[in-house]
C-alpha cells in the first residue's frame, strides 16, 4: 500500500530540493559584504520620494482587467482555429458558439469604449 505513495513523496522531495537547493546554495557559497550603498533605497537613479505603499489610479486596474480579458480571449480563440476542421460532424455548433463567444466580448469592447475605459489623461 505504502508503495503506491512513494512516486508521490519522490515528486515532493524532488520538487524542494529544486527549489531550496540554489537558495541554499547561494548562501552559502555568496560573499556577505553589506554596505550603505547596496542598502539604500534604488529608483531610477535617484532617492524614493513617494512611501512604496501609494495608492494607484484605478485606471490601471482597469487597463489590466482588459488585457487580461483580451489576452484571455486569443488563449481560446487559438486553439478553437486549430481544431476547427477536425470537428466536422459538430462544426457549425463549434464555429457558432465561438462567434457568440466573441459577440459578448466585442459588445464588452464597445462599452468599455464608450464608458472612456480606454482613455487615458
Amino acid at each position: 500500500m505504502l508503495e503506491n505513495y512513494f512516486p508521490i513523496l519522490l515528486f515532493i522531495l524532488v520538487g524542494l530540493a529544486v527549489g531550496l537547493g540554489p537558495l541554499i546554495l547561494g548562501k552559502l557559497v555568496s560573499p556577505h559584504r553589506p554596505d550603505s550603498e547596496k542598502n539604500s533605497p534604488y529608483e531610477c537613479g535617484f532617492e524614493a520620494f513617494e512611501d512604496a505603499r501609494m495608492k494607484f489610479d484605478v485606471r490601471y486596474y482597469l487597463v489590466a482587467i482588459l488585457f487580461i480579458l483580451f489576452d484571455l480571449e486569443i488563449a481560446f480563440l487559438f486553439p478553437w482555429a486549430v481544431t476547427l476542421r477536425e470537428a466536422s460532424e459538430k462544426g457549425a455548433y463549434v464555429f457558432w458558439a465561438m462567434m457568440l463567444f466573441l459577440f459578448v466580448l466585442v459588445v464588452g469592447f464597445i462599452y468599455e469604449w464608450v464608458k472612456g475605459a480606454l482613455e487615458w489623461d
